[in-house]
């Protein structure tokens, strides 16, 4: 967190209530086009257009208030807000490679930043390596002469691995070499890279920030400089950038983000402890379970993990994991997280079902994001929906 404290920067930062009647909402400025009085007035936004109201497609009233809140929420100089998660990936790694440049990358990242890695990079001659992100060392094994970026995910969204992000920060200093975060798991509130030393800060706001899947939206924060060089390449040149009404939804959803969050991560350890006396399940993930083996780590730079988790399930056959899947009723089956609404995946559900191997557990594995239901009726829906899979239940 900036210095600000948080009620102020949700409730009170850039909101200029006498500029719109005092109202108490910010109005959600629906317009393509801002008008000016003079020829000098319109050559000074031509000139400098990252700081001026000229064209939506830039800047916008509705979007720059939930631009200063969002830069303010991570301990950054500036943010823009993008029109999906996927943007905010696409636009904080584009401006900073050109051909022959090499990226090193967590390993198994996010689908559509290894779809940037693996198919739109290679077109232009960039190269990227993909490692084991929990050792120092293996950052330094893999770093080349060319190397321009180091992108993490800390912790990823499925098996949350952690990277020491004060160390992978710092080494890249040495080296000159761009960092970017996905911090969608933890949202600026549970961790704040920037105060290790990362430069850019991603999140998708489509999941905790906007809290009511009903908008889809990405930010990434960081310094003014790399914000103006985002803005005047990939931002404004693939036009990604937020709508005015997404952007109200967003400030709308920001004002309740510190006890969405709270009634999260009370029902989700309150659910942890319940699941571990379940015959039925096993191998529970979770960054702050003690169990993980990087629990130490997350303790020093997390303040807390959320709703987001993974476990197995002790079957048979994978028609034993469907039926377990297809009979809940308060869990919804879909991707995403950070709603209102508690979600499960079925690991399996991304390969044929014919491949499912039950001695292997990660094929076993379904990924649970605990919403703002109580404890008591997720625990009955997952019992009710254990006994129609047949599954151990007592």
């Amino acid at each position: 967190m900036s210095d600000l404290d948080l009620s102020y920067i949700l409730n009170q930062l850039g909101e200029q209530h006498e500029e719109y009647f005092n109202a108490v909402s910010p109005p959600i400025v629906q317009t393509s086009n801002f008008l000016f009085d003079t020829v000098d007035d319109l050559r000074q936004a031509f000139a400098a257009e990252y700081d001026a109201f000229l064209y939506s497609r830039g800047n916008n009233p509705t979007v720059e208030i939930l631009k200063q809140k969002l830069a303010a929420l991570d301990g950054a100089e500036d943010a823009l807000v993008f029109n999906s998660g996927a943007s905010a990936i696409f636009c904080s790694v584009l401006p900073f490679v050109k051909s022959g440049d090499h990226i090193v990358s967590v390993k198994a990242p996010y689908t559509w930043a290894q779809r940037l890695f693996e198919v739109i990079l290679p077109r232009f001659g960039v190269t990227t390596t993909y490692i084991d992100g929990t050792a120092i060392e293996h950052w330094q094994a893999a770093t080349q002469a060319n190397t321009v970026l180091y992108y993490l995910e800390s912790p990823n969204s499925w098996t949350y691995e952690l990277q020491d992000l004060s160390a992978v920060a710092a080494l890249a200093k040495q080296h000159n070499i761009v960092t970017v975060i996905d911090n969608s798991y933890c949202t600026p509130l549970y961790q704040q890279p920037i105060k290790h030393g990362i430069d850019l800060v991603l999140q998708s706001a489509t999941k905790f920030i906007g809290g009511h899947s009903d908008v889809v939206a990405g930010v990434v924060s960081g310094s003014k400089a790399h914000m103006s060089k985002i803005f005047y390449s990939e931002y404004m040149t693939t036009g990604a950038g937020a709508t005015p009404f997404h952007a109200w939804l967003l400030l709308r959803g920001l004002r309740t983000l510190p006890i969405r969050l709270e009634r999260v991560t009370r029902t989700t350890h309150a659910m942890i402890a319940w699941l571990k006396l379940q015959p039925w399940v096993s191998n529970i993930i979770y960054p702050l379970d003690a169990q993980h083996p990087q629990y130490a780590l997350a303790k020093s730079q997390m303040k807390d993990a959320g709703g987001l988790l993974t476990f197995a399930l002790e079957v048979k056959t994978v028609q034993q994991m469907e039926s377990f899947c297809n009979a809940l009723k308060r869990f919804r089956m879909a991707v995403s997280w950070g709603g209102h609404e508690s979600l499960i995946i079925p690991k399996c559900a991304g390969m044929p079902a014919e491949d499912f191997d039950a001695s292997n557990a990660t094929h076993r594995q379904v990924r649970v994001y605990f919403g703002l239901e109580d404890a008591e009726v997720l625990q009955h829906d997952l019992l009710q929906a254990g006994k129609q899979a047949g599954l151990n239940i007592h």
